[in-house]
Parts: structure tokens; C-alpha cells; sequence
């Protein structure tokens, strides 16, 4: 991003003053997050590095209570649903108010239905004078079908909204409460544009949230103040700051020296002498996440479901959670984690089992050595602590069977942008869950998201498999939606999309007097109501 001399001169200086140990001031909470955001825009996003740190300074329609996955009401303070699940009215809230004094903005008028329309409609209409800013890739609101299942939202008066859908939906309060839907100001939008600004819209950030944006330095810090006059639950410090420290090793570092007061993503082999230490708490809970390595099925010899099934066998899947997650993860079957009642443990994992990946190979008519590419992410995430060494594991396994794989990686926000646009052969990702719902796992080998650019990094398009995930966003009834999930359950197992590697216990790490904070299930991280003894 391009930031004026007097936000860097904010920036440099902050970033010295932590450096000294500001995480010591009793009104200054500081996270040390591991990476840099691409934007601060979560409709142009779909990394969670990214959606934290758009996080404090935004709100939405609906919201998770905070800790749980609960919905609860957000900017919406009530809401009406149609009984076909197709028509969601919502009543917004009066008197709440945008940050002013970023970037040169002072709002004239509080939020109000304009502000909805124009943020679903950026990413909804390719004629919005938004739309094609900062690249105009809006990927979740593609890949979830709202692009073509939308059929209006209108204002019905300043503080109504209707939004009106094609097919009922019954994720779509869950669905509007994940971060793509946050809520920004079409006025700072319209301030911009009259002084040919509109790049800065989405790299200094106006919304409504607990925190306002401050300052900005890449690969180093960002800070935000609190916002007093929040409608929801207030801030309890003056200043939160992100350290950017994208070593592990780093941030554990930060925390011992009181530099940090939270930390996400703490190594494995690190957990033992953290638990040991009475200066910090650990806290952790089962993952809502999956990881995986995926085969792109429109590339040669991928296309094969043997070839496909050959690699999974070749993976020593229980030398991986040994390894690489040192007991914190289990296991992965299917998509969804076994915390969901939707899934089916009567699947059956497959076996390591070389000597038939070879026979499989064989039948599908491949030559040895096979050369494929075997691409891994450069940054540590909850469902995957160290995917370069997963990587290294991989492809000793698969030259067991002849297979040859060249290891490639790119800078994070490349890494995933070249991955939705299928230039991989095979490569590793993984998702923590944005709602609760099994949709929101489903949703990434549906047909919508295997476009390029979209989400399905196998690029697998099952037209059984989608038709029932289709189907079962209409359905109110649990049971009928659950049959249905174990059912797609069992065409992702039989036609190997991808190998599925593990579900993760998410770990996080504070220092002793940090209050009120609480773990997510969806692995965000939010601060509002968090202070220091």
C-alpha cells in the first residue's frame, strides 16, 4: 500500500515503542499476529491473516456471540425470515456511528441501509464504482452462490433492508454474519472517489466496529484505538496493536519478554514449556478446521480417480500427526471435522498402503517416475503447523512409489491467489470454518468454486455432489440435511478430490493478566471486551 509520510512517521514510531515494551502499558493490548493482511476489505479476502485484521475496525448485519457460534443480532438489531427461507428483512440500528478523522474523513450522517446496499452490491453488480477496485475479486460471495442466487436487496426505508433470494437458504443469518459481509460506509466510498482515492478505500478502512484504524507499516505492526461510543460491547483498552511476527519461535519470544500480551499459533514442540510457565495461559479447543492436499483434477494424469487414490495411499498419514502435529490433531476422513453431527464415521479411512498405490498407477496407465508438482504454504496455520516439513514427509512417500515431487511455494497471499487459479498440480491448504454450518466446508468442492479464482483448489466438479449440496441449503429439517451431507460425504471418499490429512486442536497463548478474552470456535480473534489487569 501506498501510506502518507505523517500514518508511516505513526507506524515507525509505534513500532520502536513496542520494541521498548509498550505491551507493559496497562491501556495498550497487544496481539502478536503471525502476517501481514493482504487489504483491509474482507469481501476481497479469503485468508483468516486477513480477516483479523480488518476485524476490530468492522461490523456486520449478524454476528457470532462472541466465544460461541451462536447468531445474534449485529448492525441488524431484529430480523424477519419468510417461511421459504428466500425473503430476510432486517431492522437496522439507529444512531450508530462510522469512525471519522481517517483519512481525512468526518462522517455527515450516521449508518443506515444506504451502507448495505452499497457493500452487497459492490461485490454483486459489475457496474458498482467499486467493483473492479483493488482487483474485484469478491471469492466468497462467488463461491457460496450468492453471485447468481441473489435477487435484490432493497431499501424499504432508511433503517429497513429486504434481501431477496432466488432458492431458499437456510445458512444465510450464519452466512451474513462471516466477515465478506462486513458493512462499510458509502460515504467515505463517495468522499474518496470525488478526490480520485478510491485505492485508498481498501488499505485505510472506515466501519463502525470497537476499533478504529490508525496506522499501517507492512510487515511490521498495526494499530487501531478504541472507538468510545461503540453500540455493542465495548473496548476495555485505549489501544490495541498487532506485532506482526510471522516466526513462531518469535512470538514465543515476544510474549516471555511481556512484548506481547496474545499469541496464536504456537509451535507444538513448544506447547510443554509454555504450559510450564506462570507467567502465561495456554488455552485451546478442538478445531473447526480441516487440512488437506489437493489434486487438480483438470490436469493430467489427475483427472484418474486411481491416480488420484495411488498418492493417498503412498501418504503415511499417521507419521504426519506424529511428526508434524505432536499429538495435537487427529486424523482426517472427511471434510468436516467429527465435531459436527453431520459427519459420517461409518467412512472408512484409507490405508497407507504403497504397494497397491503402485498397482494403482499401473492400471491407470502411468509411466514411472511421474513428475508432480507438490506445493506447500509458506506460513503456519491452526489446521497446519508446519507444512514445509509435511511437505518434506510427502515427498519422501511418494518416491517410495516412483512418483517424483518438486516442492514449491510463493509468498502467502500469491501462494493462495495462484492456488484458486488452478496452476498447481497438487497442493496444500486447509479451512477453518467461517459459520458452524457443514455448508461452509461443503461449499469448497461445490461447482461454484471450482471457476478459477475460486475456492475448490481440485477443481472438481461433481454434478451428484453439488445437486445435494444445493438441496440441502433449502431444507429446514436437520435430519433430511444431515442424510444428505453423509451422503456427499461418500462421493468425496469414493472419487478422492484431495487427500485429507487432519483436524487440529487450535492452540492460543496469553500472558497471566489478560481478562475477558475468549477462544472462537472459527479460530478469529477479537477484542472487544478484553482487558489487562
Amino acid at each position: 500500500m501506498t501510506v502518507n509520510r505523517p500514518t508511516l512517521r505513526s507506524a515507525l514510531a509505534l513500532a520502536a515503542l513496542i520494541a521498548c515494551g509498550t505491551a507493559a502499558s496497562a491501556k495498550t493490548l497487544v496481539y502478536c499476529a503471525e502476517g501481514s493482511p493482504e487489504n483491509f476489505t474482507p469481501a476481497l479476502n479469503t485468508t483468516g491473516t486477513s480477516f483479523d485484521a480488518a476485524r476490530p475496525v468492522y461490523d456486520r448485519l449478524t454476528q457470532f456471540a462472541r466465544g460461541t457460534t451462536k447468531v445474534e443480532p449485529g448492525l441488524a438489531e431484529s430480523w424477519t425470515v419468510s417461511p421459504d427461507s428466500k425473503v430476510f428483512t432486517f431492522k437496522l440500528r439507529k444512531g450508530v456511528k462510522f469512525h471519522s478523522g481517517v483519512n481525512g474523513f468526518t462522517p455527515t450522517r450516521d449508518f443506515n441501509a444506504d451502507d448495505v446496499l452499497w457493500s452487497f452490491d459492490r461485490q454483486w453488480k459489475p457496474d458498482h464504482p467499486y467493483a473492479k477496485v483493488s482487483g474485484g475479486k469478491y471469492d466468497y460471495f462467488a463461491d457460496m452462490g450468492l453471485k447468481d442466487d441473489l435477487v435484490s436487496v432493497e431499501k424499504l426505508d432508511p433503517y429497513t433492508v429486504r434481501l431477496t433470494l432466488k432458492q431458499p437458504n437456510v445458512t444465510m443469518l450464519a452466512n451474513l454474519a462471516m466477515d465478506f459481509a462486513a458493512i462499510h460506509s458509502a460515504e467515505y466510498a463517495d468522499y474518496l472517489a470525488k478526490g480520485n482515492r478510491k485505492e485508498q478505500f481498501d488499505q485505510i478502512p472506515v466501519g463502525t466496529g470497537p476499533f478504529q484504524f490508525v496506522a499501517y507499516q507492512k510487515d511490521a505492526v498495526i494499530r487501531y484505538k478504541a472507538n468510545p461510543g461503540y453500540w455493542g460491547e465495548k473496548a476495555k483498552v485505549d489501544s490495541l496493536v498487532y506485532a506482526i511476527t510471522t516466526d513462531a519461535t518469535a512470538r514465543y519470544s515476544k510474549l516471555k519478554a511481556g512484548e506481547c500480551h496474545i499469541s496464536a499459533f504456537p509451535r507444538p514442540a513448544d506447547l510443554p514449556e509454555m504450559q510450564k510457565d506462570p507467567t502465561l495461559k495456554v488455552i485451546s479447543l478442538p478445531g473447526l478446521n480441516v487440512a488437506y492436499w489437493a489434486f487438480n483434477t483438470q490436469k493430467p494424469p489427475l483427472d484418474k480417480k486411481d491416480v488420484r487414490l495411488a498418492l493417498t495411499l503412498a501418504i503415511d498419514k499417521a507419521a504426519i500427526l506424529k511428526d508434524v502435529y505432536m499429538g495435537a490433531g487427529t486424523a482426517a476422513k472427511n471434510l468436516i471435522p467429527p465435531t459436527m453431527a453431520a459427519f459420517d464415521d461409518a467412512i472408512k479411512d484409507y490405508a497407507h498402503d504403497p504397494a497397491k498405490a503402485k498397482a494403482l498407477l499401473a492400471k491407470a496407465g502411468v509411466k514411472t517416475p511421474l513428475a508432480i508438482d507438490l506445493w506447500y504454504m509458506p506460513v503456519q496455520r491452526p489446521y497446519n503447523p508446519n507444512a514445509k516439513r509435511m511437505a518434506e514427509m510427502m515427498q519422501a512417500d511418494l518416491a517410495k512409489i516412483g512418483v517424483q515431487a518438486k516442492l514449491v511455494t510463493y509468498e502467502w497471499g500469491e501462494y493462495r491467489k495462484r492456488l484458486q487459479q488452478g496452476e498447481h498440480m497438487t497442493g496444500m491448504l486447509g479451512w477453518n470454518g467461517d459459520n458452524g454450518d457443514p455448508d461452509n466446508f461443503f461449499f469448497l468442492h461445490g461447482c461454484d468454486a471450482a471457476r478459477p479464482g475460486g475456492q475448490n483448489l481440485s477443481k472438481w466438479c461433481n454434478k451428484a455432489f453439488d445437486a445435494k449440496l444445493t438441496r440441502a441449503r433449502t431444507l429446514t429439517d436437520t435430519k433430511a440435511r444431515t442424510k444428505l451431507y453423509k451422503e456427499m460425504q461418500v462421493i468425496e471418499h469414493d472419487e478422492v478430490p484431495d487427500f485429507k490429512i487432519a483436524h487440529s486442536v487450535v492452540y492460543e497463548v496469553l500472558r497471566k493478566d489478560v481478562v475477558g478474552y475468549k477462544q472462537s470456535p472459527f479460530n478469529s480473534h477479537q477484542f472487544n471486551g478484553v482487558e489487562l489487569k
